[in-house]
């Protein structure tokens, strides 16, 4: 009895050391090691300021791994290596502040002390990020979203109530030198401030003594004017456009935020559905639906554009509906998708080489379907628009206006 009493032990410790070894196993964590700052820029310090602007709609070009270098280099970079004095001023040079940049790649932090990104997520977090923030279509079409985040309790034992003031203060100093950077990189950049703490710290999982303080939206800035848009509002006034939407659980912003810009265009807009009435979506605002789907003629219309949302799912497999969607393709009318919803066109195997984005969760049956997925807020190619859901709806509606002007 003592013998198996020992083993069992001995057996329990070895067990035990397993386990803790198994879990110490964790995968190593991507580093991206970014090239050396340039010192010797070609904009003065008058000239960047007189030309920075709030930018708000961003284009989808990435931004090149360099522009990211110069950015995290002009918010944290390190000037002065023997006392790690960097290129923001902080009291007392304690530096409670980390950037966190949120990109196509996933979600990295920055060390200054070797001038590198540390993976913390392969994930693409800018959709979720933007459903915290308030300029949503800003924080989910940049480029990339930096999030200035800061330890209060690092300034609190030497400054004591002026603490979070400092800190406040120092965000600042390095979101001016950010969007001053973007500048010289002939790059658009807004701030944000009014997000909701909580879900941008869920979003980003930041420690528990991490605070988010700001997003600054980086990016290339949208190419069109405000005279462009002009002309494809007119040029799209008069045209014809049906919004299909799910007999229950539509995704509200998908439907009420693209009705909202193609109305502004002056595009006749009608719901459908697989039944008429008031349908609720779901977040519980109610639509009306005027026409049932199976009455649509494309021919009748300029535009056919499907909203996302799990009542999506019942077109998904609807031979009326994939055959509706492939007549629309061959009669050159305009056909969108948005969220969930361009798993519809990737069963009507109308995607097959075409650049195309939607939610997430939608990736791998576009590709499967021959599509080229970016995760691209909103994808335009030919006549065919796709767009990743509620943060992309405003500019999911504007790339339907211009393609219905000609544009």
């Amino acid at each position: 009895m003592k013998r198996l009493t020992i083993l069992a032990i001995v057996l329990a410790c070895f067990a035990t050391l397993c386990l803790g070894s198994s879990r110490s196993r964790r995968a190593p964590q991507m580093i991206i090691q970014l090239t050396d700052p340039n010192l010797e820029g070609t904009v003065s310090l008058e000239e960047a300021l007189a030309r920075r602007r709030s930018v708000r709609q961003f284009s989808s070009e990435p931004i090149k791994r360099s522009q990211i270098s110069q950015l995290a280099w002009a918010g944290q970079g390190i000037t002065e290596p023997q006392r790690g004095l960097r290129t923001a001023p902080s009291a007392g040079a304690v530096y409670p502040i980390e950037l966190l940049f949120a990109m196509p790649e996933g979600l990295f932090v920055y060390r200054p002390a070797d001038h590198s990104l540390m993976q913390l997520g392969n994930q693409d977090i800018r959709n979720s990020l933007a459903t915290a923030a308030s300029a949503a279509e800003s924080v989910a079409s940049a480029g990339c979203d930096i999030i200035v985040a800061g330890a209060v309790r690092k300034l609190t034992d030497r400054f004591k109530n002026k603490a979070r003031t400092y800190m406040h203060m120092e965000a600042g100093h390095i979101a001016q030198n950010i969007q001053l950077q973007a500048v010289c990189l002939d790059l658009g950049s807004v701030t944000v401030g009014g997000f909701d703490t909580k879900g941008v710290r869920k979003v980003c999982g930041l420690r528990r003594d991490l605070e988010p303080l700001y997003i600054i939206c980086v990016g290339y800035p949208a190419t069109k004017s405000s005279t462009e848009t002009a002309v494809d509002q007119a040029g799209a006034a008069g045209k014809r456009a049906a919004l299909i939407i799910g007999s229950q659980n539509f995704r509200d912003e998908e439907l009420f935020e693209t009705k909202r810009v193609l109305d502004a265009a002056q595009v006749q807009t009608v719901i459908a559905s697989t039944k008429t009435g008031v349908i609720q979506g779901t977040l519980g605002n109610v639509a009306e639906a005027s026409i049932p789907v199976n009455r649509l003629k494309v021919d009748d219309y300029d535009a056919i554009i499907f909203i996302g949302g799990p009542g999506a799912t019942e077109y998904v497999r609807s031979p009326a509906t994939i055959n509706m969607v492939r007549e629309t393709v061959r009669k050159g009318k305009v056909l969108a998708a948005i969220g969930v919803a361009p798993t519809i066109l990737a069963n009507a195997n109308v995607l097959a080489g075409i650049r195309a984005t939607s939610f997430l969760s939608e990736r791998d049956v576009l590709v499967q379907a021959g599509a080229i997925y970016t995760g691209f807020p909103v994808e335009r190619e030919r006549l065919i628009i796709t767009a990743t859901g509620p943060p992309a709806a405003l500019q999911f509606g504007r790339a339907i206006v211009a393609a219905l002007a000609g544009r």
